[in-house]
């Protein structure tokens, strides 16, 4: 879980914690540029270093002379629109996904200039040396399905060995209405010219930043390798790099962005031999990752590069959807309970912006309880606050006989002090979880709601200020300045009226605090707050005043 989100958790503790006793005192985005064409390189903001920075096994390059011209191919389904260089045995040099967009309405890609040697393949030779087969081979067959009604197929050859005899055979095949793609690697005709039998598939340079804050963007950006039941994640320090090397048996490596993710699935884990997971972060932040395979048999590896969509990834059947946050063990369930509901909401409503709203009403109808109790116990020790002051007064020089006759007070009158709190802290794992669910599934990035609301994974922002405040940021956005006004009708409704000196301080202190921290929050959040908010005025007009125990 990264630190932002941590943060963030704890501040939401804090909130739920202090809010009965605060109702009782108070009673950078950056522009993206526009993609290339799909036989260049993919222009998005480059956020991955050069493979120098990192690799997947020691480099050294083959000295073999390039026997062919680079030749693209580009392949297309429903979901996506790929060109592939014959460089490296078939590299993507771009990747388009057709279902999302980017602010100025180009189509998401997935590839850049630096992250364009994925998918090298490398061997040890009889030397010893280091091979990567970086030069473009030869084209052997190409089946393009232009109906995207059949699988697509491109099979590159090349030749290892020192008369450069040996055979090397790659194949990727393209599916229809999928993001998975087959990778088979054939080795067997060059058995001879390894050492050792190993071949390294690798990924390098990460993906490419697709959000216009880049910053947040990079937050989500690790690397994992699955081995055993145990994922081992990397994520790397500013000016530093790291590489662990993992030996075992692989059932994947990954590497992901926010909402994006490239997943290296061998067919038969049981012929892998280990994997590096590799980051770099002294200039721009990337990831890489690299599966060591036997060169002696025909391999099979799956590739899924595409949305980080939970049910999607979920049912590939490898537990890639482990790469997710869902929070905590305990929070994870009710996570996953309010993503499940709110895209079963989104068949019925097919709007993000009215599903929050009446998922705002299911909750506040769930917990009307706990909040019905926690505002009868405000209002009953307010009631009873003028007989606190007056014991107060009466046992000034006496503590322990002040908190017996306080104590006893609440028996009589059936208040409980922590009548206020606890039920708030009941409703903490909810809290988080929809935190979790609004910060970071794909499902509402880029969805409207209407009016100045167009993105509701985003603050709903309306325009920049010239300089940047500490915490707020230089974005001014609509939904936290009404969550304020929200908390100022309850603060009023309470007694807020009445407050003075440190009371009135703390009520403005609180409500500031609240304006700054949600001002980054994604707007589809900000609207389920302001949206809770509201509904909370509206209940405690019907709340009867009166004791907690009653």
């Amino acid at each position: 879980m990264d630190r932002n989100t941590l943060v963030a958790f704890f501040l939401i503790a804090l909130i739920m914690i202090f809010t009965p006793y605060y109702m009782d005192i108070v009673s950078p985005p950056q522009e993206q540029q526009p993609a290339a064409q799909q036989t260049e390189i993919d222009s998005l903001a480059v956020v991955a270093p050069s493979k120098q920075s990192v690799a997947s096994m020691p480099q050294k390059k083959s000295d073999r002379p390039v026997s062919v011209d680079e030749k693209f191919i580009t392949v297309e389904n429903s979901l996506y629109q790929a060109t592939l260089s014959s460089i490296n045995g078939g590299s993507f040099t771009s990747f388009s996904l057709k279902n999302y967009k980017q602010k100025d309405s180009s189509f998401v890609g997935l590839i850049n200039g630096i992250n364009k040697n994925n998918l090298m393949l490398s061997y040890l030779s009889e030397d010893g040396e280091i091979v990567e087969l970086s030069e473009p081979w030869q084209i052997s067959y190409e089946s393009i399905s232009r109906g995207n009604k059949k699988p697509s197929k491109i099979s590159y050859l090349t030749y290892v060995g020192k008369n450069n005899d040996l055979p090397v055979e790659k194949t990727l095949v393209f599916y229809p209405d999928t993001y998975t793609i087959d990778i088979s690697v054939d080795f067997s005709g060059a058995k001879s010219d390894l050492l050792n039998g190993n071949i390294v598939l690798s990924w390098d340079g990460g993906l490419t930043t697709t959000e216009p804050n880049i910053k947040d963007d990079q937050t989500y950006f690790y690397s994992y390798a699955f081995q055993g039941g145990e994922l081992h994640d990397l994520k790397v320090k500013k000016d530093e790099s790291q590489k662990d090397e993992l030996p075992g048996k692989t059932d994947w490596v990954a590497v992901r962005s926010k909402y994006f993710l490239t997943a290296l699935i061998p067919e038969r884990p049981e012929l892998t031999m280990g994997a590096d997971v590799y980051g770099d972060y002294k200039e721009n932040e990337s990831y890489g990752a690299s599966i060591m395979m036997v060169g002696s048999t025909p391999t099979t590896t799956k590739l899924y590069l595409g949305p980080l969509e939970f049910t999607r990834v979920r049912d590939l059947g490898v537990e890639l959807e482990r790469v997710m946050n869902f929070g905590w063990g305990f929070i994870k369930p009710i996570s996953k309970g309010i993503l499940w509901l709110l895209k079963k909401m989104y068949t019925w409503v097919p709007n993000y912006g009215f599903v929050l709203i009446i998922f705002s009403f299911l909750v506040k109808i769930v917990v009307y309880p706990l909040t019905k109790k926690s505002y009868q116990s405000t209002q009953a020790m307010q009631a009873v606050q003028p007989e606190i002051n007056a014991l107060k007064e009466k046992h000034k020089n006496n503590p322990n006989k002040l908190n017996q006759a306080t104590m006893q007070l609440y028996k009589e009158k059936g208040v409980n002090p922590l009548g206020g709190c606890i039920p708030m802290l009941i409703q903490m794992p909810l809290l988080f979880g929809l935190f979790t669910v609004f910060r970071t599934t794909i499902e509402l990035r880029g969805k409207p709601f209407g009016l100045w609301i167009t993105d509701l994974s985003a603050p709903d922002t309306i325009f920049h200020l010239p300089f940047s405040v500490p915490i707020y940021g230089d974005q001014v956005s609509v939904l936290p300045i009404l969550m304020v006004v929200s908390m100022f009708i309850q603060q009023r409704m309470m007694g807020g009226a009445s407050q003075q000196g440190q009371q009135k301080m703390m009520s403005y202190f609180m409500s500031g605090f609240f304006f700054l921290m949600f001002n980054s929050f994604p707007s589809g959040l900000n609207l389920y707050y302001t949206l809770f908010n509201v509904l909370t005025i509206a209940q405690q007009k019907l709340v009867p005043a009166g004791n907690a125990g009653k």
